[in-house]
C-alpha cells in the first residue's frame, strides 16, 4: 500500500468545514499537501525542513501581501 493512501490528513480548524482548503499529512520522511476540492489530483510533498520554513515564514507575515 502506498504511504499516501494510508495517510492521516489534517486541515486548519479555521476552515469552518469548507471544502476549499489545503490538507496536510505528516509522513515518515515528508510532509504531503493536497487540495480538498480535488483529492485525487497530484499531491505536493516537502522535506520537513522545507515545510517548517514555509510555516515560519507564513507566521511572520511574509506572504500577507500576496
Amino acid at each position: 500500500m502506498n504511504e499516501l493512501e494510508s495517510a492521516v490528513w489534517f486541515k486548519s480548524s479555521r476552515s469552518n468545514g469548507q471544502a476549499e482548503c489545503v490538507e496536510v499529512a505528516f509522513l515518515a520522511d515528508v510532509v504531503a499537501t493536497r487540495d480538498t476540492k480535488d483529492r485525487d489530483r497530484a499531491t505536493l510533498v516537502f522535506a520537513p525542513q522545507q515545510w517548517q520554513a514555509f510555516v515560519t515564514s507564513a507566521a511572520q507575515g511574509h506572504f500577507d501581501d500576496m
